[in-house]
């Protein structure tokens, strides 16, 4: 690390602790040269290798800004997709790749949207899986339908695995 001030080559550090939500480490470093302090912050980054095979920053806006589209007039609010975002995230960077293909976020999606609500979940799944057909949707609701009648589960609530035409959910 470069020092700011005199740009000598290193640094010292001399404290480090992790922000909040655990996404990144602050550190406080020390210049040997000119003795002057400077905080760091470093984060990790995720790259998205989307189908057509270009690559782009992993953005969790972007997660939020798909479940709210599937979501819209529904009972779901701001703060839900927030924490649904966040949990797809924190599974993504579990995987322990920085390079991330576009359909593990997609799959990664499902299953807790799912569990949120299950008409999101079939307008975010009929996108992503990209139904063709109305057997499409009729195979994805009969497979919702039996879900709920084996777990118990009220209308309008999903659970467990929901099978679909190229869908994978991940839980």
């Amino acid at each position: 690390m470069h020092c700011p001030f005199c740009r000598h080559p290193d640094s010292r550090v001399i404290d480090s602790r992790t922000l909040d939500d655990g996404s990144a480490i602050r550190r406080r470093r020390e210049c040997p040269n000119c003795h002057r302090r400077f905080t760091t912050l470093e984060t990790s980054t995720l790259t998205v290798l989307k189908r057509s095979g270009v690559t782009e920053p992993f953005s969790r806006e972007k997660i939020t800004a798909g479940v709210r589209k599937a979501s819209q007039s529904r009972p779901v609010t701001d703060d839900q997709i927030a924490l649904l975002a966040q949990g797809v995230e924190e599974q993504i960077r579990s995987m322990g790749s920085s390079i991330i293909d576009a359909n593990d976020i997609g799959t990664a999606i499902l299953g807790p949207l799912r569990e949120l609500d299950t008409v999101a979940y079939l307008r975010f799944a009929s996108v992503y899986s990209a139904f063709n057909s109305l057997e499409d949707f009729e195979d994805a609701i009969a497979g919702l339908k039996g879900l709920e009648g084996t777990a118990g589960s009220p209308s309008g609530a999903g659970g467990g695995e929901a099978p679909g035409p190229g869908v994978d959910p991940v839980d």
